[in-house]
């Protein structure tokens, strides 16, 4: 149970962050955002705020934030329909009524001749029995009722295509930048609880009954020099040891305001067969200092984005197989992993996952924040926009692609699991 609840505790984080930076921008923009949602498929639950569905959906495999214009609206009007008409004080329509209007005794029935709800914010139509046209001016926050349920009207000014090229950039790329801001609070609250590392050879926790016990080795000690050559941070040190498994060394540490000559034998371990390394069974000690624990959020942050990028080259490459990716199922087992390790090492693995899930999004793939913003890229470069209706089929086609990605991944993870 503490696992399940770790993993939705981290999922819902992750997503929540970054769907908020899309929606953050998107209402700095004016654009209508019609739903934030947390997830996909059915709706589990759900409210209604500042003109935003907020929704938490079945299916824990990402979430989005849907803007007016950035998809089809679902309601159409056309010239011959039926309509009613609700008012409000100024007399303009504040309700169109698609459907079920015999619910609506107050509505004005009329048969639509024509409508602009784009700019004009304008209906003519007919009422029931008569000849003559009518022009109805429609409130800018107007809803459609259709199945007894408001959607909001969006005026061309309230539509992301509407809006300038740093706008949309910016709305897209909010949601990854939201992730790497998370990934930077998170070290630093690491960094702030435990410690840093220290940039010198810092014996952390020495284990019992290791060769660095055996040694005489104590917990504060700062290594200086490993078999006559200096020793000036951990990976030196490390380094040192490894090259020397079951051989006496002398070492040279800084105990308090002196120094201690000690000697000692790493122990060999073999990491891979054939590849034979010295061990002293010591761990890395760690400096609290408010400069060095800021530093840590942004470095940590750094280190984790040049590693992931690698990884990806590696995948794109052919270096790495698509059987090394893992999904949701994958994702919870490691997290099941983590948890047991304790609660600093749980969020170092959130802060890593909210870096991968803000690159990943980033990714010049169709349907992904970073395909959009390859296509706002090129409206920029030609001065036009794309034709909407072929960018749209480019994201529903990588859509499509992404979802059977998620199946053949989460099909692996499963192998992995139980066979």
């Amino acid at each position: 149970m503490t696992t399940v609840i770790a993993f939705i505790f981290m999922f819902g984080l992750l997503v929540s962050v970054h769907e908020w930076g899309h929606l953050i921008f998107a209402k700095r923009a004016g654009m209508l955002a019609r739903e934030f949602a947390i997830g996909f498929g059915p709706k589990i639950f759900s409210f209604t705020k500042n003109e935003t569905l907020y929704t938490i959906r079945l299916l824990p495999i990402g979430g989005y934030v849907r803007v007016a214009g950035d998809d089809p609206e679902i309601i159409e009007l056309k010239p011959g329909h039926h309509i009613g008409l609700e008012f409000n004080e100024n007399n303009e329509v504040e309700k169109i009524i698609v459907n079920n209007k015999d619910k609506h005794p107050n509505a004005q029935l009329v048969e639509v001749s024509a409508v602009d709800l784009d700019h004009k914010l304008e209906i003519e139509a007919y009422n029931i029995g008569e000849d003559n046209i009518e022009v109805f001016s429609v409130h800018p926050k107007a809803f459609f009722i259709m199945d007894e349920r408001e959607t909001q009207i969006a005026p061309y000014d309230r539509q992301f295509a509407s809006k300038t090229v740093g706008q949309r950039a910016m709305q897209l790329f909010a949601g990854p930048l939201m992730n790497f801001v998370l990934a930077i609070i998170l070290f630093v609250i690491i960094g702030a609880v435990q410690g840093v590392p220290s940039d010198k050879a810092l014996i952390g926790e020495v284990q019992s009954d290791s060769p660095a016990a055996e040694a005489g080795i104590e917990d504060g000690d700062i290594v200086i020099d490993v078999a006559g050559e200096p020793v000036n941070d951990w990976f030196e040190f490390t380094s040192a040891i490894q090259a020397k498994p079951n051989e006496e060394i002398e070492i040279i540490v800084e105990r308090a305001e002196h120094t201690e000559t000690l000697i000692i034998t790493p122990r060999e371990i073999e990491l891979e067969p054939g590849d034979k390394v010295g061990q002293a069974g010591v761990l890395p000690g760690f400096e609290k200092s408010f400069t060095k624990t800021f530093t840590y959020g942004f470095t940590q942050t750094y280190d984790t984005t040049k590693l992931i990028i690698t990884n990806l080259v590696m995948l794109f490459t052919g270096q790495i197989s698509i059987e090394m990716l893992s999904g949701p199922v994958g994702i919870y087992d490691v997290t099941d992993q983590v948890v047991q390790t304790g609660f600093m090492n749980y969020l170092m693995w959130t802060a890593m996952l909210s870096v991968n899930l803000g690159i990943i999004n980033l990714v010049p793939l169709p349907a992904l924040d970073g395909g959009r913003l390859l296509f706002v890229g090129i409206e920029a470069l030609r001065g036009k926009p794309m034709d909407p209706q072929k960018e749209g089929l480019v994201h529903v086609v990588g859509f499509l692609l992404l979802m059977l990605l998620m199946i053949v991944v989460t099909w692996n993870d499963i192998q992995r699991l139980f066979l």
